[in-house]
């Protein structure tokens, strides 16, 4: 197993989120996704700034309903939303999307 060397220049709680979502920024969030085994791609970004608009605006993570109509609608996935979903954040998204968005760990997400 490779040790990792990047060190994230911001603090983070012991399982890798944010303390401060205000610290994240792009280059954050590639440290953080790298650290997921996540190569990000443009869907994964729509996802990412819509989780980041929604915190912005309602200082919470969207819950898995509203991101899941977001993969739908904006991204064109339709009724295979939700597959989509796992399939860009494999590991639990919930706790993926906002690790990477830069948000603290989140207590409890509906699945949608």
């Amino acid at each position: 197993m490779a040790i990792e060397t990047t060190v994230i220049p911001v603090p983070t709680d012991q399982e890798g989120y944010l303390m401060d979502p205000a610290d994240w920024d792009d280059d954050i969030a590639r440290l953080l996704a790298s650290r997921e085994d996540i190569a990000l791609s443009d869907a994964h970004w729509a996802v990412i700034r819509f989780m980041r608009d929604y915190y912005d605006e309602h200082l919470v993570a969207a819950d898995a309903r509203f991101v899941i109509k977001f993969v739908a609608e904006k991204l064109g996935k339709g009724d295979q939303a939700r597959d989509f979903l796992f399939q860009l954040f494999p590991y639990g998204h919930a706790q993926q999307v906002c690790k990477i968005a830069g948000m603290r760990k989140p207590r409890a997400w509906s699945t949608g």
